[in-house]
């Protein structure tokens, strides 16, 4: 009996030459239904030495500008691993362009920009999703199944994110993320990015009521954020703290307390081994016969993937797509309102940060 064949691809084309596109590249390249046709910089020359360098297809085009990624008729879909502050602009251009947007995290600016670009996608009916790679390996359902067991988890009480790097001399001198004109938002938009998506993501993206930046920020001397820490309350009693820095050694932890159970992960935005993804679960704890110790002990949970995380975000992004394109489906919305509820976060803890770490009341 005769089976339909596959699918073809979703065609990538690559808007700029940053390093995390290394990364995104082979994602999509080891992802079973994309591939990549085209990549754009600001010379033909560079583009060409990043499709050689990065193993695309020999048959895939460099373009010395962004402008004609998006004009190529064969692109279905872009990737934009632009500076924050291009992000408005390209995602925008290539939206209305018909092309699918991959975009890369932090996504705005600020929520205000971040609409703008929504609005794009939901005007021209293409796919959104921003490249938060951790969303999308095994181990975060996983997770998520024992949050959502009220016998062994319960009601959430506590939550604490960390994402941390020593980033270095020449990472602090001259990185687009200390850029002032490029990524103004610093590590509270890089880091502080996934760990208030773990709070929110450990919140079923319950939005808090408030957010409150803690006194210990540390600026460069042009005013960008080099570390900082907020306090997040939501409506129903619990709260949130998190910490982000370009300052301290590598630290990618989620702690989540419930009234029944306790969850910890210590590798959350990047695992330790590509291929496992472990965390840690106690239920029920108390402590045993003299407080010698806890009973029962905590459970090592491992889960296992064949493709890296940031593959599997593609193939989801990518599964989208062809189901707009071969079944006219409409777009998916839980990525643009995931991106959105996250963006917001970003823009409370900023302002509390402007307005000398007061409150600041958050609203949807």
């Amino acid at each position: 009996m005769a089976t339909d064949p596959p699918p073809s691809p979703v065609r990538f084309g690559i808007v700029g030459c940053a390093n995390i596109a290394r990364k995104v590249s082979r994602a999509i390249l080891l992802s079973p239904n994309s591939t990549i046709v085209a990549v754009g910089s600001r010379s033909a020359a560079k583009a060409a030495a990043f499709a050689e360098e990065n193993g695309f297809p020999a048959a895939a085009k460099a373009y010395g500008s962004y402008d004609a990624v998006l004009d190529d008729p064969d692109v279905d879909a872009v990737y934009i691993p632009l500076p924050t502050s291009l992000h408005r602009h390209w995602a925008v251009a290539a939206a209305m362009k018909k092309k699918h947007v991959l975009l890369e995290k932090p996504v705005a600016l600020n929520a205000a920009e971040l609409d703008e670009i929504l609005a794009a996608c939901d005007s021209s009916g293409v796919q959104y999703m921003d490249a938060t790679m951790w969303m999308h390996h095994p181990r975060t359902a996983e997770m998520k199944a024992f949050l959502a067991d009220d016998r062994r988890f319960g009601r959430l009480k506590s939550i604490h994110s960390i994402f941390s790097y020593n980033s270095g001399e020449e990472f602090l001198k001259n990185d687009i993320r200390v850029k002032p004109d490029l990524d103004s938002l610093g590590a509270l938009g890089d880091a502080g990015w996934y760990c208030i998506r773990a709070i929110l993501w450990a919140a079923d993206y319950s939005l808090p009521k408030t957010a409150t930046a803690l006194r210990d920020v540390e600026f460069n001397e042009a005013g960008v954020i080099l570390s900082c820490g907020a306090s997040l309350h939501f409506p129903a009693g619990g709260v949130a703290t998190l910490y982000c820095s370009f300052l301290s050694n590598l630290t990618m932890e989620i702690s989540i307390l419930g009234a029944n159970g306790f969850l910890r992960v210590h590798d959350f935005v990047i695992p330790f081994k590509e291929n496992v993804g472990p965390f840690y679960v106690n239920a029920n704890t108390k402590f045993a016969r003299l407080s010698v110790g806890i009973e029962p002990e905590p459970t090592e949970c491992v889960a296992r993937t064949d493709l890296p995380q940031e593959a599997l975000m593609v193939k989801e992004f990518a599964s989208l797509v062809i189901k707009i394109r071969e079944n006219g489906a409409e777009a998916e919305k839980k990525w643009p309102t995931i991106s959105r509820k996250t963006q917001i976060v970003v823009d409370a803890i900023k302002a509390s940060i402007d307005k000398g770490f007061v409150p600041v009341e958050i609203v949807e």
